[in-house]
């Protein structure tokens, strides 16, 4: 049988594996073009779910509004430090704070966190790379 590869969750078909899906990772940094209906447009591609924007490339991230900000939900941002001094933090819909223990975490791995709407942090981080400064986004789908 032959192997099909698609886009950056590719997929594997193969005789004995069946479908293999891979972690979502574009592994470049590229600003994001559109946002909204669940998900994010950027390099001519789309993506549904959350983002990690990190220096390491973009990363689905399995988080949602609903959910609390929490330090094993950033570790790959802690893990990936070398590269970013701004986090910008998308909230969602709605502005919320981070929690002091993840803020504190984020601080300790050299990391200053500014939290704000998935939708201006949007804005901010385009700004930001365009710039070409050491930013990193985690956005909460909207």
């Amino acid at each position: 049988m032959p192997v099909a590869r698609r886009g950056p969750d590719a997929m594997v078909l193969g005789p004995t594996k069946g479908i293999v899906i891979r972690e979502a990772h574009f592994p470049g940094r590229a600003p994001i073009d559109a946002y909204g209906n669940g998900g994010f447009r950027f390099a001519d591609m789309s993506h549904r779910g959350s983002l990690l924007l990190l220096p390491s490339g973009i990363h689905g991230w399995q988080m949602t509004e609903d959910e609390p900000l929490t330090v094993e939900s950033l570790a790959k941002v802690i893990a990936d430090a070398d590269g970013i001094e701004v986090l910008l933090v998308g909230t969602g819909s709605r502005l919320r704070p981070i929690p002091a223990p993840v803020k504190e975490a984020l601080r300790a791995a050299g990391i200053s966190s500014d939290p704000m709407g998935t939708g201006a942090a949007v804005r901010t981080y385009n700004i930001m790379l365009a710039e070409q400064r050491a930013v990193a986004a985690a956005l909460i789908a909207v």
